[in-house]
């Protein structure tokens, strides 16, 4: 049928449909699930939506009405927008689809979004606090009440901080979900106990970018951009990758170009015009080969470099013999990458020179609309891999793309953190077991050795808690977590916030049911696109009562069993710790408006949307609303579009009482800060001698804006790194990796897990269905070259031997994998303990055994199909995989520089031996405790580099920070 055809009868259907419906005297509502799926429920219906929905067994659809709730995913750092189908008679949410108000996402979800039905709905979920009853590990446990909980946490925080042990209580959490909540519960504590998994994450990926420009994030305009570069399978996999690959889209139907750079096939290789497959690690080498090309060619922004780039500095500091002009930089920049040729990059890359070449004219033809994006994938998987993001960067700051349209932005322009009224000052001790002196300049903590610190006696922990985070199974060396959480000598008390089980809560003695998604309140605001926005996660059953007029003060009225959301969780602790405020910790969470009752979550949230979000009062008042009413309506708000080049901003007369110009621009003032609007995490770089503030940077006779960075400007050289110990890689450089070719023996490869199958959610539990269903196995990619050298057939069993031990799969054997190297996702092979529970999630059931140091999981039953308690959708399931997990074997490897745990392993592949089934590991913990100290030999600590006696550059980014006296050596090192 003819498209205008097909209009004519659509149009023709909603005309009959609505003269049937105002026939029968009721109101007809146009949009998609009336009459197709093209488009979304208008806001104006979301009280009173009308679907039409299959009658089971009938062949007939009946109405349902439904109220919209909006709400944001959790399954990501994305923080896409949800509307949850709330049943209208039941009130039950039956489903999940997109939000259209929401500015990042639109409206259009991958899997995981609606795939919150499978969470909320699970059969494993943690309904009930829980407490040991018999070991750790045992898998015993009795139900207490919530009272029992808090007293018992809230005495055992109280005493640690009366008796001055602030250093013995730890939050370690996984994916925030939220901004800035629980830290500011932290920072009325009065504890620097904020721990992350960032370092097993995206360490290095930031370190690249702060070092060049302050922030520590990118943020891109891809829908503008004419030449995309990925160091990742962005589309499916990576940084806020629903959103961005939306845009990438759009800007590939516009004609911009995308370049992929990954080791293997991806679905987003698939749509690149230049696929680039390097041996893993040599990265940089292709990036600073295309740097060349740009500088040698003179197709750089010349005039973008010599007002932006740091160079004046690097000249007085590493070349005094040479005049410190822009045009002898110029001589000397050619000459520091003379020898990145295309030859060279071919010959470390393995990939050919032409294709080099090609997607080095494709870079030089983008001007500056060029976008680029690192941020997991090369950056987290190698020694040194924090160069993959720097250099790559360095094209970006060779054009001038940089904070204009269709090129990279900063993230703090890009994401809007708002005030908030919970205020507490800076802690006033260091945390050694998260920030050690070994790493200054680690992005984030160093959350992956606490095993191996606790181990070497460097402290214990009265408090732990683990709040959407699964240790065990998620970092390296998780047997090191097992035998750390076992031992009640070094952790006193762990409380597990998790919404389902994982192996890591079975070694608790609180089991602590946290909401999903739908049934908690976060204010979140991401990276996604030219634009700020804030997006409100809220329970929805809650948000839909209280639409038909009832009062809900608490979370667990309407959740399922007892589940309780955390940000009313801590509240409540912080109220019980100081229960009569001479601790000044209860001050902190007491009600602005009702003194003497701790602060609500009502007031909480509706302090921040009318003091903080710039035209949201005004907004709500044209609806006749409140602010909060507004955001519980609509989940969403738009604060719009920033500006372009922000660092070109003049400084106004009035900021710059008293000041200073160093010898390179830096201009310092007296005057005070101009207010803070936006809270998004900004360095601030340390005052001058004189204690003037950094106020700007002199360009040309005007103080502009220029960057949170130590100069001013974007740092080609950085200072930092030459002055805390490591002057030979100041400057975007390449640094072999680990798995350099050079650095393995013959019968080794490198084995790459840096990479996510499609729709998975390592930390939320293995039953959501709609996903395992898109991806449920993780074998060993391996390329029909090695396959056959090695005598291994397609999905025949394997050993890959790590340097701990070994990891049965079974083999893939792909063209999709560059030869001379293997790869298996790190993000399957969930497991649980054979008897220790009755759950029945799509996870390994295996046997744990040790010998001293030598620990092995065996599963019992591989395949495993779900239980029927799983629901009506257990018949559907067709596939039994539920895949391998290999983190366990992998020995911690953190990059000296940044912290970033360095993922990818040199590893032995051959066929597995009889009796071997996949799953099976073997893990020596003494060959464990080596390479720990392998890998810390390569540190230079605080106390031999710092140059000014504090622990860690000032200006660093750093949740917590602590206050300046914390900030400084012991004086037991310093002297």
């Amino acid at each position: 049928m003819k498209p205008k055809n097909w209009i004519a009868a659509l149009n023709a259907r909603v005309s009959a449909f609505k003269s049937e419906t105002e026939s029968q005297g009721k109101t007809f509502y146009p949009g998609a699930s009336r009459i197709d799926l093209a488009s979304f429920p208008p806001k104006e219906h979301w009280d009173d939506w009308i679907a039409l929905e299959p009658v089971a067994g009938t062949g007939k659809r009946q109405e349902k009405h439904y109220m919209l709730v909006p709400t944001t995913c959790f399954n990501c750092e994305s923080a896409c927008g949800l509307l949850a189908y709330v049943d209208r008679e039941t009130l039950e949410v039956r489903k999940f689809e997109g939000n259209p108000e929401h500015a990042g996402s639109r409206g259009r979800n991958c899997a995981k979004g609606p795939a919150t039905i499978n969470q909320v709905t699970d059969p494993d979920r943690i309904l009930y606090p829980l407490k040991r009853a018999g070991a750790r590990g045992e898998g015993q446990w009795t139900r207490v009440s919530w009272d029992e909980v808090l007293d018992t946490l809230a005495e055992r925080i109280r005493k640690a901080i009366v008796e001055k042990r602030h250093r013995e209580i730890m939050y370690h959490v996984g994916r925030p979900g939220e901004d800035g909540f629980t830290e500011d519960i932290l920072k009325a504590w009065g504890v620097d106990g904020h721990n992350s998994h960032t370092n097993i994450c995206s360490s290095s990926g930031r370190a690249g970018i702060q070092y060049w420009m302050g922030y520590d994030r990118p943020s891109n305009d891809f829908a503008n951009a004419e030449v995309i570069l990925l160091t990742s399978s962005h589309l499916e996999a990576g940084h806020y990758f629903n959103p961005h690959a939306q845009r990438i889209m759009e800007a590939k139907k516009r004609g911009a170009r995308l370049i992929v750079v990954d080791v293997r096939m991806s679905n987003t290789s698939t749509h690149a015009d230049h696929w680039v497959s390097p041996y893993p690690g040599s990265e940089p080498a292709i990036f600073l080969a295309v740097a060349r090309h740009l500088i040698e060619m003179k197709r750089y922004n010349r005039e973008f470099v010599r007002r932006w780039w740091n160079w004046h500095e690097y000249m007085t500091a590493e070349r005094p013999d040479e005049p410190a002009t822009f045009e002898a930089f110029e001589k000397v920049l050619g000459e520091l990458y003379a020898d990145y040729t295309f030859e060279y990059a071919a010959a470390e890359s393995q990939v050919p020179v032409a294709q080099i070449e090609a997607v080095a004219e494709t870079i030089a033809g983008a001007g500056t609309k060029l976008c680029t994006q690192n941020w997991r994938s090369a950056a987290a998987g190698n020694l040194g891999g924090w160069q993959v993001s720097r250099t790559l960067f360095l094209l970006n700051a060779l054009l001038g793309a940089i904070g204009v349209e269709g090129s990279t932005y900063p993230n703090g322009w890009t994401k809007f953190v708002g005030k908030r009224p919970i205020n507490a000052g800076h802690p006033e001790h260091w945390n050694d077991l998260t920030f050690p002196l070994e790493y200054p300049l680690g992005m984030n903590e160093m959350s992956f050795l606490l095993p191996h610190f606790l181990k070497e006696g460097r402290g214990t922990l009265d408090t732990y808690f683990t709040r959407v985070y699964n240790p065990v199974w998620t970092n390296p060396g998780g047997f090191d977590w097992v035998e750390m959480l076992s031992d009640e000598s070094k952790i006193g008390l762990h409380a597990a916030l998790t919404p389902t089980w994982n192996e890591t809560a079975y070694f608790a003695d609180f089991v602590l049911p946290m909401g999903h998604s739908s049934e908690r309140h976060d204010l979140v605001s991401t990276e996604t696109h030219n634009e700020n926005w804030v997006t409100f996660r809220q329970p929805v059953a809650r948000a839909a009562r209280e639409r038909l007029g009832e009062t809900i003060t608490d979370t667990r009225e309407v959740n399922p069993g007892e589940v309780w959301e955390e940000n009313e969780f801590w509240l409540e602790l912080t109220w019980r710790i100081d229960p009569d405020g001479s601790l000044g910790i209860r001050q902190h969470v007491e009600s602005m408006s009702t003194p003497g009752e701790r602060l609500s979550l009502d007031e909480y949230y509706g302090w921040i949307f009318d003091h903080s979000i710039p035209g949201l009062p005004d907004k709500a008042e044209a609806e006749g609303v409140t602010p909060l009413a507004y955001m519980r309506r609509y989940g969403n708000v738009s604060i719009g579009a920033v500006g372009e080049a922000l660092y070109e901003n003049e400084i106004p007369p009035e900021q710059l009482e008293d000041e200073h110009v160093d010898p390179h621009g830096r201009v310092y003032t007296r005057a005070a800060a101009p207010p803070q609007v936006n809270g998004a995490p900004t360095p601030n770089p340390e005052p001058d001698a004189e204690g003037r503030r950094p106020a700007g940077v002199a360009i040309d006779g005007t103080v502009r804006a220029g960057f949170p960075t130590p100069s001013g400007r974007l740092e080609f050289y950085s200072s930092t790194l030459a002055q805390w110990g490591w002057p030979e890689v100041a400057l975007p450089t390449y640094i072999k990796s680990h798995i350099h070719r050079d650095k393995l023996a013959a019968d080794q490869m490198p084995l790459i897990p840096t990479f996510r199958l499609p729709t998975q959610i390592h930390t939320r539990g293995a039953n959501a269905k709609w996903l395992s269903e898109l991806a449920h196995n993780n074998p060993v990619w391996i390329h029909p070259q090695d396959a056959e050298h090695k005598g291994i057939a397609d999905g025949q069993r394997i050993r890959v031997e790590t340097e701990l031990g070994f990891f049965v799969a079974e083999a893939w054997v792909t063209q999709g994998i560059r030869p001379g190297v293997v790869a298996c996702s790190h993000h399957m092979g969930r497991w649980q303990f054979t008897g220790s529970t009755d759950h029945h999630q799509r996870t390994m059931e295996t046997t744990l055994a040790h010998d001293g140091g030598h620990w092995s999981l065996r599963p019992v039953e591989h395949k495993q199909p779900l239980a029927p308690q799983s629901g009506p959708d257990a018949k559907r399931v067709w596939w039994t995989a539920v895949g391998v997990h290999q983190n366990l074997t992998f020995g911690v490897h953190p990059d000296p520089v940044s912290g970033q745990h360095c993922w990818h392993q040199a590893v032995r592949v051959r066929p597995a031996e009889p009796g071997d089934v996949p799953g099976q590991i073997h893990v020596d913990l003494e060959k464990s405790d080596a390479v720990y100290r392998e890998w810390l030999a390569m540190t230079r600590p605080a106390d031999r580099v710092s140059p000014d006696g504090t622990r860690r550059p000032g200006w660093l980014l750093r949740p917590l920070k602590p206050t300046a006296e914390a900030c400084k050596l012991p004086d037991s090192v310093s002297s």
